[in-house]
């Protein structure tokens, strides 16, 4: 197979059938061939998030209570102490 050729149904090991790149459009790039190995430009173009356990904190943004505000803030905010609301 030459360079930069597309490929879909890949198989990770020989015989266990195909894995990889088998959506409707989903095609996998062929970079570098290596003996009976080949590194492959995969569809998902995957990144690494980091930290374990960022993932979770993607998008979500901080919530308070209205109880914990100043009264200027919130109608439920203010007093001494905690409010009972």
């Amino acid at each position: 197979m030459p360079l930069g050729m597309v490929i879909h149904n890949i198989e990770i090991t020989l015989g266990r059938g195909g894995k990889l790149a088998r959506a409707a459009g989903a095609v996998a790039k062929l970079i570098i061939k290596e003996g009976k190995s080949a590194t492959l430009k995969l569809p998902s173009r995957e990144k690494s998030l980091g930290r374990a356990g960022s993932k979770y904190w993607l998008d979500k943004h901080p919530v308070v209570k209205g109880v914990v505000m100043n009264l200027v803030d919130y109608p439920h905010g203010g007093g001494e102490g905690r409010a009972p609301i």
